[in-house]
C-alpha cells in the first residue's frame, strides 16, 4: 500500500502509515537517517494490528516517502515534521517511541506538547547528539570544514557517509534538552543496551538523572546493540509501552 501523504504548515510533504485502533495511539519516531519501513517501525505496527492499537509511523522531511532532501534538515524542522503529523492525524494524548534522534525529538514533543503525550518510551536516545556527540568529537579539521563548506561527511556503519551541515549542528543548540529542565509528568520508560557503539550508556544515565517526573525508569540490557531489533528486544519495547500504557490509564 501507498503511504498517505500530510503537508505541514511549512509546506514539506510528509508520508505516513497509520493503523486505527483505541487509544491511546503509539507513535514511532524515528531515527537519524532512518525511515518507517525499519525493523521497530514495522513489529510495533504488527502488534498494534494485533492489540487493537492506534498506531503511526512517518517520515520525516529529507527521510524516506518524505518530500525534501536530508542535508536541508535540522532537528527543529523534524521536531515540527512529528509535531505536525501528532496533531493532524491522531486524537487525544499518544505514547511516543522515539528511537536513538527520534528520542530526542520525543523529549522536545513532550517539553512543547504535554498535554497531547500520555507517555513516552524510548530506545537508545540520543539528546543533544549533535552538540555532545558531533560537534564534541569533530577534530580541528573538520570543525573548519563545516564552517568553511557548511558541511562535513562522517563515515557511517549503516551505508553511505552521513553529511553534517553548520545549520544541523547551529540549529540543535536551541532544541538542547540536558541543560534546562526537562520535566516529564508522565509515565516514561527508556530502554538502553551496554554495546550501543553509537550512543554511550553514560547517555541513558545522564538522562536519567536530569528527567523530572513521578514515573521515569531505565532499564539496561547487557549486550544489546544500537539497533535493539532482536526478538528479545523488540519484545521488551512492547512490554514497555504495555506498562505504560497501564500505568498511564491508572
Amino acid at each position: 500500500m501507498r503511504p498517505s501523504y500530510l503537508t505541514t504548515p511549512a509546506g514539506r510533504r510528509l508520508g505516513y502509515r497509520q493503523t486505527p485502533g483505541s487509544g491511546p495511539g503509539v507513535v514511532f519516531l524515528g531515527g537519524f537517517k532512518s525511515d518507517m519501513e525499519g525493523t521497530k517501525a514495522l513489529w510495533l505496527e504488527d502488534r498494534a494490528r494485533e492489540t487493537g492499537r492506534a498506531f503511526l509511523r512517518f517520515d520525516y522531511s529529507g527521510h524516506g516517502a518524505s518530500s525534501g532532501a536530508f542535508t536541508e534538515g535540522s532537528i527543529g524542522d523534524w521536531t515540527a515534521d512529528a509535531r505536525a503529523v501528532i496533531e493532524a492525524v491522531t486524537e487525544g494524548p499518544q505514547i511516543l517511541v522515539g528511537s536513538s534522534m527520534g528520542g530526542w525529538i520525543a523529549l522536545l514533543l513532550a517539553r512543547a506538547m504535554p498535554d497531547r503525550v500520555a507517555g513516552l518510551v524510548t530506545v537508545a536516545a540520543a539528546p543533544d547528539f549533535t552538540e555532545d556527540a558531533m560537534w564534541a568529537g569533530f577534530d580541528a579539521e573538520q570543525r573548519a570544514a563545516l564552517v568553511s563548506d557548511g558541511q562535513v561527511a562522517l563515515p557511517s556503519d549503516y551505508g553511505d557517509p552521513y553529511v553534517i551541515t553548520r545549520r544541523l549542528i547551529e540549529d540543535g543548540r536551541d532544541h538542547l534538552v540536558l541543560r534546562t529542565p526537562l520535566d516529564l509528568p508522565f509515565p516514561a520508560r527508556f530502554l538502553q543496551g551496554t554495546a550501543d557503539a553509537d550512543v554511550d550508556i553514560s547517555v541513558a544515565l545522564a538522562l536519567l538523572d536530569h528527567a523530572t517526573g513521578p514515573d521515569i525508569r531505565l532499564t539496561l540490557v547487557k549486550g544489546a546493540d544500537h539497533r535493539f531489533s532482536d526478538a528479545d528486544c523488540l519484545a521488551l519495547i512492547g512490554t514497555a509501552i504495555e506498562e505504560v500504557i497501564a500505568r498511564a490509564s491508572s
